[in-house]
């Protein structure tokens, strides 16, 4: 499969046309079973085919079983300077009910690992909203990850996915429902928090002490133009999306022919005016209505015939030609989005 990366990364060069990379994200699956000097030979590809800036943000997503002193150590002889580590939870009985490998004891322990062996810019993933957490459990996650003193928490609403495990148990009534009403207060819990421990909410699920965002989900919602390299791996370089084979002997076979193992939309203006609108919405900085003109002339105008709704609402804000979300608006993010959306 390395191999084959680099072959995909020979192929994909000239896919964002020159533009300079700020950020490499290491993601998907458990990048951190990769050795240190594979990591490496990675980087050192990328930068051999693209202008890398100096203080590039890269990335590395690991499970908490996956770094061990040893793995820590030798990640700290590459270039990766930021860890997302998957916690999700610090409750054993709701990391089991998860699937999950890892203990909560695991959980803090690779932090401190990574904080031990010098990183400093970590963040981790945490899930509500699911039927075992009590509120008195999240409060507890809560504090937890706080105490730990890392700068980036992201926080999702648990989903059900159709055709998985869950969605079947829910529908064979082996396991309640998702509770929207549970979810929501406990969100409100999560901005509390964040308030009351020095961060800020930047984006609709992710949350950091100020400066600390992350760059490369930045980039993505705002439109920033990105290549993604592997099975299933997403690409957009403003005029067509893409989206890699997600099987796996499937795409070694496209690059064992010299084939580019992907699949190729060309966006319609339509698209990429729901495309900016998706992503900005949610974040702090909101959708710069004079971005959406340049996407289509005159689109702002008819976009604002929607908004005034949410802004006598008090769900969404207008200052200075830009829409944000209020605190309200916030729990009806992808609702409000889509009832702005323009169609094709």
């Amino acid at each position: 499969m390395l191999e084959a990366i680099h072959s995909e990364l020979e192929l994909q060069k000239n896919y964002l046309q020159g533009e300079s990379i700020e950020t490499i994200y290491f993601g998907g699956g458990t990048p951190s079973v990769l050795a240190s000097t594979e990591v490496n030979k990675i980087i050192d590809h990328i930068t051999q085919l693209h202008t890398v800036i100096g203080n590039a943000e890269i990335t590395l997503e690991a499970n908490p079983d996956d770094i061990d002193r040893e793995k820590i150590n030798g990640l700290r002889q590459t270039p990766v300077n930021r860890f997302s580590i998957g916690i999700q939870s610090f409750f054993d009985e709701d990391l089991a009910w998860m699937n999950r490998v890892h203990r909560a004891q695991e959980a803090e322990d690779s932090v401190k690992r990574a904080q031990d062996a010098g990183f400093e810019n970590i963040t981790i993933d945490l899930i509500y909203g699911y039927p075992l957490l009590t509120d008195s459990k999240w409060k507890h996650n809560l504090d937890t990850a706080f105490a730990l003193g890392i700068p980036h928490i992201s926080a999702y609403s648990m989903t059900v996915e159709p055709q998985t495990a869950l969605a079947a148990f829910i529908s064979k009534k082996k396991q309640s429902p998702m509770n929207e009403q549970q979810s929501a207060e406990q969100f409100a819990m999560m901005l509390d928090a964040i308030r009351l421990n020095g961060f800020e909410q930047y984006e609709i699920s992710n949350f950091c002490k100020p400066g600390h965002y992350s760059r490369h989900n930045s980039n993505y919602w705002k439109g920033v133009t990105y290549l993604g390299i592997g099975p299933s791996a997403h690409s957009f370089n403003g005029d067509t999306r893409q989206w890699n084979i997600a099987n796996n002997a499937k795409y070694l076979e496209h690059l064992s022919n010299n084939h580019i193992p992907a699949e190729t939309e060309t966006l319609t203006e339509a698209d990429r005016l729901n495309e900016y609108i998706m992503t900005s919405l949610r974040t702090m900085w909101g959708l710069d209505l004079g971005k959406l003109d340049n996407i289509a002339k005159g689109s702002s105008s008819i976009l604002m015939k929607t908004a005034e709704e949410y802004i006598a609402q008090e769900k969404v804000l207008l200052s200075e030609n830009t829409l944000t979300l209020t605190a309200k608006g916030k729990l009806y993010a992808d609702a409000i989005a889509a009832e702005m959306f323009f169609q094709a």
